[in-house]
């Protein structure tokens, strides 16, 4: 059976692994929100403003990107008992633990939110409104919030079908929202795992007292 200093060094060891693992997470959900901007690579639509509002937001950069990274350096500083983590007591650790993930939580879980909704509403393109009002006219927008009876997302004939312009919008809009979905999601149970780690830590050194 481990002992309470085993458990301890267990405990820092898996803080160690989880910041890593964060900060990982952090750098991929930075970079999936960067491609979003950049629709087929093209920078114009950037500088045209013809960037979506959910891609715009940024949640990826600001939440599941730079709030997760700061709470993981602080995690994985925590794990290294390095600098000012050094000599702190078992209470002031867990306040740090406490903080730092709510920190992460917070950023993972607006992206997750953000990245749901943009899912749900679909790419910001140039479609034919007269599919829509018998008017002959193109226009930005989001088109598959108009159709009520289909969800695009699994009526893959809408695809290259509804937005003319970036090409393959849909795709692009559905793998990266879905990546940063996915990458929240797996921030969020990172979290939950060090919040555990925290309390089984604090748990061992108030036992070694």
């Amino acid at each position: 059976m481990l002992s309470s200093p085993d458990v301890m060094a267990c405990s820092r060891t898996c803080s160690c692994i989880l910041g890593l693992s964060l900060g990982t997470t952090a750098l991929f959900a930075a970079g999936a929100n960067l491609v979003l901007l950049f629709p087929n690579w093209d920078v114009t639509y950037l500088l045209r403003g013809l960037i979506g509002r959910h891609a715009m937001l940024g949640s990826g950069l600001w939440g599941g990107g730079l709030m997760v990274l700061t709470a993981a350096i602080l995690i994985s500083l925590m794990g290294w008992r390095y600098g000012c983590f050094s000599k702190s007591g078992p209470c002031r650790s867990m306040l740090t633990s406490l903080l730092s993930s709510s920190l992460a939580f917070l950023g993972a879980l607006i992206c997750f939110i953000t990245s749901g909704v943009a899912l749900k509403d679909g790419p910001f393109c140039m479609f034919d409104v007269s599919s829509f009002n018998q008017t002959q006219a193109w226009k930005y927008g989001y088109p598959f919030q108009d159709l009520h009876n289909r969800n695009y997302l699994y009526d893959h004939s809408l695809w290259n079908s509804v937005c003319l312009e970036p090409s393959k919008a849909v795709i692009w809009h559905v793998a990266f929202f879905s990546i940063l979905l996915c990458i929240s999601l797996l921030q969020i149970l990172l979290v939950v795992i060090h919040f555990i780690n925290s309390f089984l830590g604090l748990f061992c050194s108030l036992c070694e007292k």
